[in-house]
């Protein structure tokens, strides 16, 4: 092969592990923005509800603290694609 297929060759590898690496950043910035809308939405009305009543603060702190959790794994499965398709 001669030195400018070989160029060539590299060249196009480049690309591909650049456009790899753009659209796994591009898919991670999307599986964010669910979560975070959600978590926001759920901190939201768990303070709204402990406000209205303060006497079941307690459970709805748990409750919402399960949720935040349950949401946020959605975005650590999002990082695991981002990761698969970067090094894939």
């Amino acid at each position: 092969m001669s030195l400018a297929a070989q160029v060539i060759a590299q060249t196009g590898d480049e690309l591909k592990n650049a456009a790899a690496a753009e659209g796994a950043g591009f898919a991670y910035g999307l599986a964010a923005i669910g979560p975070g809308i959600g978590i926001g939405y759920l901190v939201g009305q768990a303070v709204q509800a402990m406000a209205r009543q303060p006497e079941s603060a307690g459970q709805v702190q748990t409750t919402m603290f399960l949720g935040v959790a349950f949401t946020e794994a959605l975005a650590l499965i999002g990082f695991v694609v981002f990761i698969l398709l970067k090094f894939a």
